[in-house]
């Protein structure tokens, strides 16, 4: 439904002042015809006391695998229970609170609060739980126990999955003016997450064996800031820092110590400044990080190693400039340059060379790599006609990195963009961009790898030629329907790559479309679908050639009727369904493909017992289905020990009843 202007500036006008303040034309408009007493939001009479709604979940889970916990939010087979909150709290005097949760009590769920009074200050308290499922019941030769991996003829069984808990606490507090100044305000906030869990690692004890890694870490992270603005400018002062530890140390077996390094515990600081100015119709924004980067940890003691402990430092510079100017009502300009430098503090040190062959005992440093990165960006926008608009730009980046096999690297982009509101429904948008990488003399760096191939080149420095396409359709043919279509074509070419990636493309669409039937009747349904083909070609006594096809798909659909018994009664049903491809053929040999599919189904009834209280019933259904080539047996390869066949193939089924009170 469309309404007229007079109309919109009334709504406007009744519940924003700041739309008004900012001047987007609304305040300029003919109001004196309009009779504003028969006007009234009802919505925006915010009266004092506890509003919002309730809602308590208790349900049942089906399973026999805990990869369904990703989509149920909880790997428990049988009874599972939850909260939701969605609740405000307001007095008279301008103080307000706001609760919300969701899922709170399962695996994954989480609550927040936030309260104070609006234009003075703020405290938030936030908590998530995030659990993330691999596999169950994987069976291991080699136990954990206080830094001792213990073999064990009889199989172990535990769990592949990572769980963590987030909490943080934040405040902010705003002064008001400051001496004519500028409005001053401050914040910071405290965060902690601490993760445990089981990942699958492998190592050479001294034949190559996959375990059940543990995990057991923590990172703090702090932030406080503050923010000076007034009426056309603002700046504002900040600081980060964070610092991780790992409570699970190197790992040691019985007859060998410290076989496997654990992950240091290290810590960052970022001090940060940036700002931004508004001339007349010009925008000048800027930004300034300086950040250091430190690890001291020890390290494992060995021959050839001259130092008992890492000395390691990284500073960082990131500075950005940016201005958007509006010429006149049909031509934008902007620009942005960007600058970026990591240099590398650490120890430098001799260290005792271990070549591939012989062994010679050379005595080497090791190298500090640093880097530095300059872009710059410009584009222009120009309206050509109403409804017609014409964007255009140009990318520039060049990276430089010590004792790399490319010393220097230069990225060009240019891109064009038009826009077309062919008629009243019917919105197009194309989009077309060829970029080019070239750089320094390529050389095989004897740093990394004495053996690398002269031919060899990594993709992410190699010479690479990409042109790509974007189409963007917003159709809207009627009041109750939107059709939303966006496709893209991507191709690189690396040319002068003979060992390596040779080319790649991808391409793909997305379709979605909405229709509100009746009143009470909505479904929706969407599809999207992406390929990814690459070529490339390798040296291993004889020069071979390989590819790689992947392809996805992503599909749903849905549908929501409310006008049952008395409009009390909400029935509605979502599908959707995702498959991934991955081939693998090089030459003739076709490699074993990975291939998973997902199937879930909910079916829900939503029935308002009255005006506070409403009880839902819905049930969600998962078929999963995964299986991957490179997966063998525990011991189906002489001299190889893994975790086994991870695979996954499920039928997952989840009953669940919420009730829901409605707060005045």
């Amino acid at each position: 439904m469309r309404f007229p202007l007079n109309l919109l500036t009334v709504a406007l006008l009744g519940v924003s002042g700041t739309v008004v303040a900012a001047d987007f034309g609304v305040s300029r408009a003919n109001t004196d015809k309009v009779n504003t007493a028969g006007f009234q939001c009802r919505q925006c009479q915010l009266t004092p006391g506890l509003a919002g709604e309730a809602t308590v979940n208790a349900g049942y889970n089906d399973s026999d695998d805990i990869h369904s916990g990703n989509a149920f939010g909880d790997d428990h087979d049988g009874i599972v229970a939850s909260v939701d909150a969605a609740l405000g709290y307001r007095t008279e005097n301008g103080y307000r609170s706001q609760l919300r949760a969701h899922n709170l009590g399962q695996d994954n769920g989480f609550v927040s609060l936030k309260s104070g009074r609006p234009g003075k200050y703020q405290m938030t308290l936030d908590y998530r739980s995030l659990t993330r499922y691999e596999n169950g019941n994987v069976g291991t030769g080699l136990w954990h126990n206080q830094g001792m991996l213990q073999p064990d003829d009889t199989l172990r069984y535990l769990d592949l999955e990572l769980e963590r808990q987030q909490a943080g606490i934040g405040f902010r507090y705003d002064f008001g003016q400051l001496a004519q100044i500028g409005d001053l305000s401050s914040y910071v906030r405290y965060d902690r997450e601490e993760k445990q869990g089981h990942r699958s690692a492998s190592l050479m004890t001294p034949r190559p064996v996959n375990f059940a890694l543990p995990v057991d870490e923590s990172n703090d992270k702090l932030r406080a800031g503050l923010q000076l603005s007034g009426d056309n400018w603002f700046t504002e002062l900040a600081y980060q820092g964070s610092q991780y530890k790992n409570d699970i140390n190197n790992l040691s077996l019985p007859y060998a110590s410290d076989i496997y390094s654990a992950a240091p515990d290290n810590q960052a600081h970022q001090l940060t400044l940036n700002g931004q100015y508004r001339l007349s119709n010009t925008v000048i924004s800027g930004r300034a990080i300086a950040g250091r980067m430190i690890q001291d940890e020890g390290l494992i003691q060995m021959t050839g190693n001259p130092l008992q402990s890492w000395d390691g430092q990284v500073d960082t510079l990131d500075a950005n400039l940016a201005v958007s100017t509006l010429v006149n009502s049909r031509l934008r300009l902007g620009g942005q340059l960007d600058y970026r430098k990591r240099d590398n503090d650490s120890t430098v040190a001799e260290f005792v060379q271990l070549e591939f062959n012989p062994v010679s005992g050379a005595i080497r440093q090791n190298p500090l790599l640093d880097s530095e990165r300059q872009a710059l960006k410009l584009n222009a926008s120009y309206r050509l006609a109403p409804g017609y608009r014409l964007q255009t730009g140009y990318d520039f980046k060049q990276l430089d990195r010590s004792y790399g096999e490319r010393e220097e690297t230069r990225d060009h982009n240019l891109w064009a963009k038009l826009g077309m509101q062919l008629f009243t429904p019917l919105k197009l948008d194309l989009k077309a961009s060829f970029g080019e990488r070239d750089g320094s003399r390529y050389e095989a760096a004897e740093l990394t790898s004495s053996e690398t191939q002269s031919l060899l080149r990594k993709y992410h420095l190699a010479d690479r030629r990409r042109t790509a396409m974007e189409l963007g359709l917003q159709y809207t043919p009627l009041s109750w329907m939107t059709l939303d279509l966006n496709s893209h074509y991507a191709f690189d070419d690396y040319q002068e790559t003979v060992i390596g990636l040779t080319e790649s493309r991808d391409y793909g669409y997305d379709l979605n479309l909405t229709m509100q039937l009746s009143k009470q009747l909505s479904v929706y349904g969407f599809v999207g679908q992406q390929w990814i083909a690459s070529k490339q070609s390798g040296d291993q006594s004889a020069t071979w050639y390989g590819d790689i096809d992947d392809s996805f798909i992503n599909l749903g659909a849905g549908i929501a009727y409310s006008g049952l018994l008395d409009d009390r009664l909400t029935l509605g049903a979502d599908y959707q369904f995702a498959d991934s491809e991955g081939e693998t053929c090089i030459g003739s040999a076709q490699y074993d493909d990975y291939y998973s599919f997902n199937h879930s189904v909910e079916l829900y009834g939503r029935y308002h017992l009255n005006d506070a209280m409403a009880l839902k019933v819905s049930y969600r259904y998962e078929r999963y289905f995964d299986t991957d080539g490179s997966d063998v047996g525990i011991d189906a390869v002489t001299g190889l020990t893994t975790l086994g066949v991870l695979n996954h193939n499920y039928n997952a089924h989840q009953l669940m009843f919420s009730f829901s009170y409605l707060l005045p």
